[in-house]
C-alpha cells in the first residue's frame, strides 16, 4: 500500500466509511485495532470496527432443538388455550453450544451463537477457553421417563476442557410463558480460581451484519429495527461490553491480552455483526449461574420477558416447559398420543427415538401461523453460508416435506396437528390472489415462508398430488368429516386435481413455463425436468384420491375425468421410464431410471449438468424413486419391473459416482444396515477432493458428491413390508421383528447423540477434514423433519402390519376396466 493510499484509508476508516474489501485493506484495520485494543480507554466510549467479520451462520447438524409445547384453542395458537400465554422461541445445538435462536416466525433468527469462555492462569500460563473450540461435549435429556425416554426437549449440556481445566454444565430450555431463552450453567475447575464469562452473538431479524448493541443496566442489549434482544442474570454481571465481532467485541479484547481492557457501553450509529460479552464471576468449587435471554418488539419487552423467567426461577420454568404439576407441556403432549405405547415394542431402543421423533416433528411448527411445519430447523452447511442477508435455509414450508409430517401426526395419534396442517396448505397454494401470478392456478408453491411468502416458485407436480391424498386419509381416518371434505374440494383440492389433468402455464416471478402432465417442472430432488417414477407415483395417487373426493361431492362428471387421466399415466409409466436396454447391466439391464426428458424409455439422452456434476445418460441414473409406485399403490411389490430394479439398486460394486447402496457398520453394535444415496451422480453433498461444504463460496464444484439419506431406509422398510403383504399374506413374528432389527434399527443408528436425524449421513468416499464417522450425519441439516417423519411412520408400519401411507383404493381403481 503506498503512502497516499495509507492516509486516504486511515482517513476513511476514521470518518466511519467501510473500507473492507480488499485483504490489504483488512490487514491494515486489523492493525489499528489491535493499537486501539491495547491502549487504555474509558468505560464510556463507542466501540469501533463496524462492521465487524463476515457473518456466516452456524454448523448446521444440530444434536438439539427446543421450544415450548403450546396447544390449540379452534386451530390458532392463542394465549386463552390452556398452556396460556404462547412462547414464540425456539432454540438449537450444535458442539455443545447454543446456536441459532427464533423468535417471532420460526425463521426469524435472532442469535447465532451464545457460549461460555473460562479464562485464568495454570502454571503462570495465562489461557482462554471457549466452549466451541477448547471443549469436549455431551448431550442428555432432563426430563425422562423410567425406560430413558425422552418427556420433553429440555437439555442438559456438559462441556469438560479438552486439557482438563474445568468443566460446564448447562440446562437449557424456553419458558413457555414468557418469550425467553433460560440457561442454567453450572462451573466447575479442577486447576484453582478462574473466570467465567458468556459470549452472544445476535444476529437480530435473521441477518448478520445490521445490527447495534449498547449496555443498558444490567443488561446488555441488541436490536435491528423492531426486533430486541437481551441478556440479563439472575446475579449483576461484574463487568459488561458490547462491540463488533472479530475487532471490538469482549472475546476478541480478553484473547488480545487475557485481560477485558474494554467495556465498551455502545456500538453507536454504526450497524454489523455485534457480540455481547459479560463476565459471569470466578469459580473454583462448582457455582450456579442463572441467565436468561429475552425477545420483544420493543426492548421494554424484551427486558420484561427475561427478568420475569429469572424471577419465576429455574425450577418453576423447567416444570412448567415439562408439563408438571398443574402446568401443561411436553410431558401431557406425550402421554396423549396413544398408538405410542403399542408402537415402542416395534423400536429397536425401547421408543426413545420415537419420543424424540414426536417432539421433534411438533416443535418444527409455526406458533403463528398453525400448521406451518418446516423442513429443518438450520441452515444447511450453516458454517460456510453467509448471513448478511436474511435466509431460511430449511426453515420453510416443501408441501411434500410437508405431507410426510402430517401423515406422521397421524401415525402418532395426533389428528388435531395433522388436520391443522392440511388446513394450512391453502396458504401456499397458487391462487388469483398470490402476489405476481399472471398464470394459471392450482398448483403448491415449491418452497415459501411459513406466512406464506414467496421463495422459490418452481413447478414440482408431486406437491400438488399430496394435498389431495392428505385430504383422502383425513376423511378415511374421519379426521375431515364429509362436510368440510366437499367444502376443501371446491375450495382447494379440485384446483389442484384440475392441474394435475390438463397442467397450465406457471408464470410468476422467474418462472414462466407451460406445464404438461405428468411432465413436471422439477422431481422431487427438485433439479431436474421430466417423467420421474416418484412424481407420477404421487399424481396417480392424487387423481385416484380427488376421483373418491369428487365422487363423494357429487361431482361425477370431473371424478371420471381424474380416474381415466390417472389410468392413462399409469399406463405410460413403463414406455416412458422403465429401460430394456439399460447401461446397468447387474441382472438383465432392466429397471427404472430416476428420469427421462423424453417418452423413449429406451433412448440415450442426457440430463442436465447440475450441482457441479456433468449430466449423464439418463439410464446411468438410478433412484429409489421406483418405490414410490409401491408405497401409493400404483404397482404391486412383486411387479417384475420393480424387482428388476432391485438388482441394480442394490448393486454395491457399482463405482462410486453412479453407486446408491452401502452397507454400514456400527461400533459395538452386530450386523450392517443398509442406506442409500438420492440417485447416482448426485452432488449435492461436501466436495470428495477438497472436503469444503456444499456450494462453499457460493460456486459449485465437480467434486461435490451427494451421501446417504436415512430416510432411504425407512423408505425400503415400508417396501419390505409391501413385499411380505402380496396377496394378503399376514407376515409373522420373526419376519416383523427382521424388519425392526434392519430397518428400524438402521435409522435409529444414525441418529446423532442427541437423537435427532440428520438429512445426510458421511459414507466414507473422499477427504474427510471435519473426521466424520462412517455412518455419522453430516453438516448438511440435522434435524430432518422428513428423517424423524419417516421413522415414525415405518414404526406405524410395522406395529400395524400394513404401510401407513399405502392406498389401497388406487391398487383397486387402476384394476378396473376402462372407462
Amino acid at each position: 500500500m503506498n503512502k497516499l493510499n495509507k492516509i486516504t484509508f486511515i482517513f476513511l476508516a476514521a470518518i466511519g466509511i467501510n473500507t473492507i474489501g480488499c485483504s490489504e485493506n483488512i490487514a491494515v484495520q486489523k492493525d489499528l485495532e489491535k493499537k486501539s485494543l491495547n491502549s487504555k480507554t474509558s468505560q464510556n466510549e463507542i466501540a469501533p470496527g463496524a462492521p465487524g467479520e463476515v457473518p456466516y451462520w452456524a454448523y448446521a447438524g444440530k444434536n438439539g432443538i427446543g421450544t415450548s409445547y403450546e396447544q390449540y384453542l379452534n386451530g390458532v395458537y392463542s394465549n386463552e388455550a390452556v398452556t396460556k400465554s404462547v412462547s414464540k422461541v425456539w432454540f438449537s445445538l450444535a458442539q455443545g453450544v447454543i446456536t441459532e435462536t427464533m423468535f417471532g416466525l420460526i425463521h426469524q433468527a435472532q442469535i447465532k451463537e451464545m457460549q461460555f469462555i473460562v479464562s485464568g492462569q495454570i502454571a503462570g500460563e495465562d489461557f482462554v477457553a471457549t466452549e466451541l473450540e477448547d471443549t469436549n461435549s455431551t448431550i442428555e435429556y432432563l426430563h425422562q421417563d423410567k425406560m430413558g425416554r425422552p418427556l420433553s426437549l429440555a437439555y442438559k449440556v456438559t462441556n469438560t476442557d479438552k486439557l482438563g481445566r474445568f468443566e460446564i454444565e448447562k440446562h437449557i430450555f424456553t419458558d413457555p410463558d414468557h418469550n425467553t431463552l433460560f440457561v442454567r450453567s453450572y462451573f466447575k475447575s479442577f486447576k484453582g480460581e478462574l473466570t467465567a464469562y458468556v459470549s452472544v452473538n445476535p444476529y437480530v431479524d435473521n441477518s448478520g451484519i445490521g445490527d447495534s448493541a449498547k449496555v443498558d443496566g444490567d443488561a446488555l442489549i441488541a436490536w435491528e429495527m423492531d426486533n430486541f434482544v437481551s441478556l440479563t442474570a439472575s446475579k449483576p454481571f461484574k463487568a459488561k461490553s458490547v462491540g463488533f465481532i472479530g475487532t471490538s467485541d469482549g472475546l476478541s479484547d480478553l484473547k488480545n491480552n487475557y485481560k477485558l481492557d474494554h467495556q465498551y457501553l455502545s456500538t453507536g450509529d454504526k450497524k454489523g455483526n455485534v457480540g455481547l460479552f459479560a463476565e459471569l464471576g470466578q469459580f473454583n468449587a462448582k457455582t450456579q449461574f442463572d441467565l436468561a435471554l429475552g425477545f420483544g418488539k420493543t426492548q421494554k419487552m424484551s427486558l420484561s420477558a427475561a427478568s420475569n423467567s429469572l424471577e419465576i426461577g429455574y425450577k418453576q420454568v423447567l416444570a412448567n416447559f415439562n408439563g408438571e404439576g398443574e402446568a401443561v407441556g411436553w410431558q401431557d403432549y406425550i402421554e396423549n398420543l396413544m398408538p405410542l405405547k403399542k408402537m415402542y415394542a416395534n423400536t429397536a431402543d425401547n421408543g426413545k427415538l420415537l419420543n424424540t421423533s414426536a417432539m421433534v416433528l411438533k416443535a418444527q411448527e409455526d406458533k403463528t401461523h398453525a400448521g406451518a411445519v418446516i423442513a429443518s430447523l438450520s441452515n444447511p452447511w450453516g458454517d460456510t453460508a453467509n448471513a448478511s442477508k436474511g435466509s431460511t435455509g430449511y426453515k420453510a414450508v416443501w408441501v411434500r416435506d410437508f405431507y410426510q409430517v402430517a401423515m406422521a401426526f397421524m401415525a402418532l395419534g395426533d389428528p388435531q396437528t395433522a388436520k391443522t396442517a392440511f388446513e394450512y396448505l391453502i396458504k401456499v397454494q397458487v391462487t388469483e390472489n398470490t402476489p405476481g401470478n399472471k398464470g394459471d392456478t392450482g398448483w403448491f408453491l415449491q418452497k415459501t415462508h411459513v406466512d406464506g411468502k414467496l421463495e422459490w416458485v418452481g413447478v414440482q407436480l408431486d406437491q400438488t398430488a399430496m394435498p389431495i391424498m392428505l385430504a383422502w386419509k383425513l376423511s378415511q381416518a374421519g379426521i375431515l368429516s364429509e362436510d368440510e371434505l366437499k367444502n376443501w374440494y371446491q375450495e382447494m383440492l379440485k384446483p389442484a386435481a384440475d392441474f394435475l389433468v390438463n397442467g397450465g402455464l406457471a408464470k410468476i416471478l422467474w418462472n414462466d413455463i407451460q406445464i404438461v402432465p405428468p411432465i413436471t417442472q422439477q422431481e422431487r430432488w427438485e433439479e431436474q425436468s421430466g417423467y420421474s417414477p416418484s412424481t407420477t407415483a404421487a399424481i396417480i395417487a392424487g387423481l385416484v384420491s380427488a376421483y373418491k373426493i369428487a365422487n363423494i361431492s357429487g361431482d361425477e362428471i370431473n371424478a371420471d375425468k381424474y380416474l381415466a387421466t390417472a389410468k392413462k399415466y399409469s399406463a405410460d409409466i413403463e414406455p416412458s421410464m422403465f429401460t430394456t436396454q439399460g447401461n446397468i447391466k447387474k441382472e438383465n439391464g432392466q429397471y427404472y431410471f430416476r428420469l427421462g426428458q423424453d417418452k423413449d424409455a429406451n433412448s440415450n439422452t442426457k440430463l442436465n449438468s447440475n450441482n457441479g456434476r456433468v449430466g449423464l445418460n439418463k439410464k446411468e441414473i438410478l433412484d429409489g424413486g421406483f418405490l414410490e409406485l409401491v408405497r401409493y399403490g400404483v404397482r404391486s411389490a412383486d411387479d417384475s419391473a420393480i424387482l428388476d430394479t432391485l438388482a441394480e439398486f442394490d448393486d454395491e460394486t457399482l463405482t462410486e459416482n453412479l453407486r446408491i447402496k452401502y452397507s454400514f457398520t456400527f461400533d459395538d453394535t452386530a450386523g450392517t444396515f443398509p442406506g442409500w444415496r438420492r440417485y447416482g451422480n448426485d452432488g449435492y453433498g461436501e466436495d470428495q477432493i477438497n472436503g469444503q461444504n456444499y456450494a462453499q463460496g457460493g460456486k459449485n464444484t465437480p467434486g461435490q458428491r451427494g451421501r446417504v439419506w436415512p430416510f432411504f431406509t425407512g423408505e425400503r422398510g415400508h417396501f419390505e413390508l409391501a413385499s411380505l403383504l402380496v396377496n394378503d399374506k399376514n407376515p409373522t413374528i420373526e419376519q416383523i421383528e427382521s424388519l425392526k432389527n434392519t430397518y428400524v434399527k438402521g435409522m435409529e443408528l444414525f441418529a446423532n447423540d442427541g437423537m435427532m436425524l440428520p438429512e445426510q449421513v458421511w459414507d466414507n468416499i473422499g477427504v474427510n477434514p471435519k473426521n466424520y464417522t462412517f455412518g455419522e450425519g453430516t453438516n448438511s441439516a440435522t434435524p430432518l423433519a422428513w428423517t424423524h417423519a419417516e421413522y415414525v411412520k415405518l414404526v406405524r408400519s410395522l406395529t400395524q402390519k400394513q404401510v401407513w401411507d399405502h392406498y389401497p383404493i388406487v391398487t383397486q381403481m387402476l384394476k378396473t376396466k376402462k372407462l
